[in-house]
């Protein structure tokens, strides 16, 4: 049987697996006292989307006590990769050096980054 295939996060949904991400786990408060220095959500707000989120797979939900706690149930790494790639697919007509190009363009990168993307670009070539 072949495992059911996660969704790609909404924008909202992203910002909920990032405090994952970031604090390993945490309660629906915790979650919406975060998002809500941000924006202004509501509490229910933030709980429906975690129960809809813990329905499509991207959070798991410890529930032995009175107050669930949640944690992400997805790689940041790998939602990072599977958004890239969607985005490229849609946006860029699967062209990777499209989209770093108007990244590029539309972000300039600090000199900290630009050595970072230097020395992946030299791995990358040595691979090769």
């Amino acid at each position: 049987m072949t495992p059911k295939k996660i969704p790609l996060p909404t924008t909202t949904e992203l910002e909920i697996l990032e405090v994952l991400w970031r604090d390993g786990k945490a309660t629906v408060r915790d979650i919406y006292e975060e998002l809500e220095r941000r924006r202004p959500m509501g509490y229910t707000s933030i709980l429906k989307l975690l129960q809809i989120m813990h329905g499509k797979g991207l959070v798991a939900r410890d529930e032995s006590s009175r107050t669930h706690v949640y944690r992400a149930a997805v790689v940041q790494r790998d939602t990072q990769e599977r958004l890239v790639d969607d985005l490229m697919s849609r946006a860029f007509g699967g062209s990777a050096a499209e989209l770093v190009m108007r990244a590029l363009d539309t972000k300039p990168a600090s000199e900290a980054e630009r050595q970072q993307i230097r020395a992946l670009l030299d791995r990358l070539e040595k691979q090769r």
